[in-house]
């Protein structure tokens, strides 16, 4: 099957792009990397009237330090921020792991981070990252730029606060804890996450868990940020058998939904199992940090 007829635009600019939206009406789409809008264009799912293409869009494909935070352009490619060195990545090693997750390598090589965000699947990595980050995300639009925090950005499935008008045009992600770590079960290799967590902690000297961030997708429309994660881990011990029973817990205050791909009570068991599996790596990596801070105070006396 092919897509129905569309017209097309290549702007040289944001705002070239916006008025191009803005020329074609609400029924025209951004295309970025094309991975998850074309597919539907062909199942005749999705039927856009034009097709406004940002690749030639000048400084949206960046990846630069903005402070203590890291600032990524909207055409960004999966596989840009997987190959990514240097010292403005520095501290947020977390993103090349991510990006090593997500599907197949075609896909990562022209799949974008802002074109993620903005398609908006519950499951995708990227979504699951920014949620746990607390990223903000950068739209334009005729009446000029405006910053969208990503609980506010994420509306459910597919849903973002975009307008119609509007594109995404760069994330600011805070700069992770040296302990952040992503964990998923798919049903296939490459195929979305059924279910994933992302976890950052923190370690008294004693072992203790003195602070903890988790968000999981893939058991709501949207990722879920657990604000439960700091009562129950917080004070006690990173031990397997206190990080299982935390991870236990926190699973069975969930209500998710059932797909084709999962019952709600299977999903419920998934995101026990990978919360715990993300949750140890967190653990090891702050293990590790800590280590090599003493480390370093030791050999500069």
């Amino acid at each position: 099957m092919r897509p129905v007829r569309f017209a097309y635009a290549r702007p040289r600019t944001a705002e070239e792009a916006v008025a191009e939206l803005r020329r074609h009406g609400p029924l025209a789409r951004v295309v970025a990397g094309g991975q998850s809008l074309l597919p539907l264009m062909y199942q005749r799912r999705e039927r856009p009237t034009a097709l406004v293409d940002l690749g030639s869009v000048d400084g949206l494909r960046s990846l630069r330090r903005d402070g203590d935070a890291l600032h990524i352009g909207a055409t960004t490619t999966h596989r840009a921020i997987e190959t990514a060195t240097g010292p403005d990545l520095r501290g947020f090693e977390v993103l090349p792991e991510a990006a090593r997750q997500i599907a197949h390598l075609p896909v990562r090589v022209r799949g974008t981070f802002g074109g993620s965000l903005a398609n908006a699947d519950p499951r995708a990595e990227w979504c699951l990252l920014a949620t746990l980050l607390g990223a903000e995300i950068t739209a334009l639009g005729p009446d000029g730029v405006r910053g969208v925090p990503i609980g506010d950005f994420l509306l459910g499935d597919g849903r973002t606060a975009l307008g119609w008008d509007e594109i995404l045009v760069g994330v600011r992600l805070p700069r992770p804890a040296p302990s952040a770590a992503l964990a998923e079960f798919g049903w296939q290799d490459g195929s979305l996450p059924v279910v994933a967590a992302a976890t950052e902690v923190e370690l008294a000297p004693d072992g203790s868990v003195t602070a903890v961030r988790a968000a999981l997708s893939g058991v709501a429309d949207r990722p879920v940020l657990l604000a439960e994660a700091e009562r129950v881990l917080v004070g006690g011990g990173s031990g397997e058998q206190p990080l299982a029973a935390a991870a236990r817990g926190l699973a069975d205050t969930l209500d998710p939904p059932s797909d084709a791909w999962a019952s709600g009570a299977y999903r419920r068991e998934l995101a026990a199992a990978v919360l715990l599996r993300s949750l140890r790596d967190s653990v090891s990596r702050a293990t590790t940090s800590a280590l090599a801070r003493t480390t370093s105070q030791e050999a500069s006396r």
